[in-house]
C-alpha cells in the first residue's frame, strides 16, 4: 500500500514518475474510497494503472530514442568509456612495471653486494666466468692465494664486494680520480708524470704486492725493484768492461696496457674474473682534467697502463720482460757479453775480444725489443769504451764500483756549507729534509764503496748531534 506523501514536494515527485490519475488513485484505495482489487473487467483502476506503465515505458524508450538519436554524444560516451578502460589498464600496466623495476632492483642490489658483473665498457667480457682457467696447482706451487672469484678476492683483501667495484671500475668519464698526479724533474732533463693512488686504492694494490706479485718469479738479469738486488747488484757485473752498452726503452709503463697486464695475471694462474680485476686494480688511463659547469671532470686520453708510481707497477713491468729477459741474456751470451736491466735501462758489456760485436749487438738487440712489444730510445743508446768514465745506472763500473767524483765533491761541499752555516735553506735531492737526504746519501754511498760511505756517515752524524741531536741516526 502506498505510503501518504510527507511533504508536497514528495507529492510532486510520485505524480512526474507516474501519473495524476495514478496517484488520485493509489490516494483513494489508501484511504478507503476505492477497493485494491476489483475482478470486474473494465475496471477504471486497472486501466489507471495500466496508463499509468505505458507512459513510463513510453518516457523510457523517447529517452532512449533521443539518446540514439544523438550520435555524437553516444560517440563521446563511447571515447569517454573507452579512455577510461586505457587510463585504467595504462595505470595497471604502470602499476605492474613498477612493482616489476623494484623487483629487479633489489634482485640487482642483492646481486651487486655478492657478485661483480660489470665493470666497464671493454673491459667485462671475462667477468661471467668466474671459475673458468684457473689454474690451482700452479697458484699453489708459487704460493699465491687461491682465489677464483670477483667476490673471494675482495674477502681476501679485506673489502666488501662493492668497495672492490668501484675501485676497478673503468671510467671513460668520472667526476673523481683515484690518482693524484704530479710532475717531476728527470736527472737527464725533462719531466716525469707521477701518478700515485689514493689511499684506498693504494692498500688494495699493496695487498697485491704482497701478496701476489711479490712471491711470483722475476728473471735474474732484472735487479730494478727486486728484494736483495739494488742499482749496485745491477753495476757489479760489468766492472772493468772493455765495453758498456747502454740502451734505454721508450715509454716502457705505457707500453705494458691493461692486455697486457691481465695477461701476467693469467700467466700467474688465475681466471678470466680475477684477472680483470687484478688487472684494473693495477692499470689506469692518462687523464685530462676539464672545468664544466662549475664541476671538474676527468676525461680518460689513453688506453689503461702502468702507472708510474703504483707500487704495483714496478714487479709488474719486471713480470713483463721475464722473456725479453731470457732473449737479451742468450743474445749476450752468444756474442761474448754479459746483460742485466734495471726498470727500462739495459746495460751489455764485454772484453776487449767482444767490441767487434757492438753493432751486430744494438741491431739485435732493436729487434728482440721491438718482437716483446718495447721500443728502444732512439737518442739513449750509449757506448763506453774503457778510455773514457763507464757509468751503468748511475755508477762508474771502469776499474771498480764507485760513485762519481764529481757527485762525491758536491756532496762534500755541501757538508761543509752546513757545518759553516746550518742546514737551513739548503736542499740535496728532492728532499725538504736536507739532513734526512744527507744521511740517505752517505748511506748510500757506504753500500757502494765501505770505506768512502764510512767516513761520510760519520761526517754527516756529526752534523745531526750539533744541529738536532734528538733525531740523529745510530752509526
Amino acid at each position: 500500500m502506498a505510503q501518504p506523501p510527507r511533504n508536497p514536494q514528495e507529492l510532486w515527485e510520485r505524480i512526474r514518475k507516474s501519473s495524476k490519475d495514478e496517484v488520485v488513485l493509489e490516494e483513494m484505495v489508501r484511504l478507503g474510497f476505492w477497493p485494491e482489487a476489483q475482478d470486474r473487467p473494465g475496471d477504471p483502476a486497472d486501466e489507471i494503472r495500466r496508463q499509468g506503465e505505458l507512459r513510463r515505458r513510453l518516457d523510457e524508450l523517447q529517452a532512449e530514442k533521443r539518446r540514439l538519436g544523438n550520435i555524437e554524444a553516444l560517440k563521446r560516451e563511447a571515447r569517454k568509456k573507452r579512455m577510461e578502460e586505457a587510463r585504467r589498464r595504462r595505470e595497471e600496466t604502470r602499476q605492474r612495471r613498477l612493482a616489476e623495476r623494484a623487483r629487479r632492483a633489489e634482485e640487482w642490489k642483492e646481486r651487486k653486494g655478492r657478485e661483480i658483473v660489470f665493470l666497464g665498457a671493454g673491459v667485462s667480457g671475462g667477468l661471467g666466468e668466474a671459475h673458468a682457467h684457473a689454474d690451482g696447482g700452479r697458484l699453489a706451487v708459487l704460493g699465491l692465494p687461491t682465489v677464483s672469484s670477483a667476490p673471494e678476492l675482495a674477502a681476501a683483501m679485506g673489502l666488501s664486494v662493492g668497495a672492490l667495484r668501484f675501485l676497478a671500475y673503468a671510467r671513460e668519464v668520472s667526476r673523481m680520480t683515484h690518482y693524484r698526479r704530479f710532475a717531476v724533474a728527470k736527472k737527464t732533463g725533462g719531466e716525469r708524470v707521477i701518478s700515485a693512488p689514493m689511499p684506498r686504492l693504494k692498500r688494495a694494490q699493496e695487498w697485491i704486492q704482497a701478496q701476489i706479485l711479490s712471491r711470483a718469479p722475476v728473471d735474474a738479469a732484472a735487479h730494478g725493484f727486486v728484494a736483495g738486488r739494488s742499482t749496485v747488484s745491477n753495476a757489479g757485473p760489468h766492472v772493468g768492461a772493455a765495453v758498456v752498452v747502454n740502451l734505454d726503452l721508450e715509454d716502457f709503463f705505457p707500453t705494458l696496457d691493461y692486455r697486457r697486464v691481465k695477461g701476467l695475471y693469467r700467466g700467474l694462474g688465475y681466471g678470466e674474473q680475477v684477472a680483470t680485476v687484478l688487472a684494473l686494480l693495477s692499470t689506469e688511463p692518462e687523464v685530462q682534467s676539464v672545468s664544466l659547469d662549475g664541476e671538474v671532470w676527468h676525461v680518460a686520453t689513453t688506453a689503461r697502463h702502468l702507472p708510474q708510481g703504483a707500487p704495483t707497477s714496478p714487479t709488474l713491468s719486471n713480470l713483463a720482460c721475464r722473456r725479453l729477459d731470457r732473449r737479451l741474456t742468450g743474445l749476450a751470451r752468444r756474442l761474448g757479453f754479459v746483460y742485466t736491466r734495471y726498470a727500462d735501462d739495459l746495460t751489455f758489456s764485454g772484453p776487449p775480444s767482444a767490441t767487434a760485436a757492438v753493432g751486430p749487438l744494438v741491431g739485435a738487440v732493436g729487434r728482440i725489443v721491438a718482437a716483446e712489444g718495447f721500443r728502444v730510445h732512439p737518442g739513449k743508446t750509449r757506448v763506453l769504451r774503457a778510455g773514457r768514465r763507464q757509468e751503468v745506472t748511475g755508477l762508474v763500473v771502469n776499474r771498480r764500483l764507485g760513485v762519481p767524483r764529481d757527485q762525491l765533491r758536491r756532496f762534500r761541499a755541501l757538508l761543509h756549507q752546513i757545518a759553516k752555516d746550518g742546514p737551513d735553506g739548503k736542499r740535496w735531492g728532492r728532499s725538504a729534509d736536507v739532513l734526512a737526504a744527507a744521511w740517505g746519501f752517505a748511506n748510500y754511498v757506504h753500500m757502494v764503496d765501505p770505506e768512502k760511505g764510512r767516513a761520510l756517515r760519520r761526517s754527516v752524524h756529526a752534523l745531526y748531534q750539533r744541529h738536532r741531536p734528538a733525531a740523529a741516526p745510530t752509526l
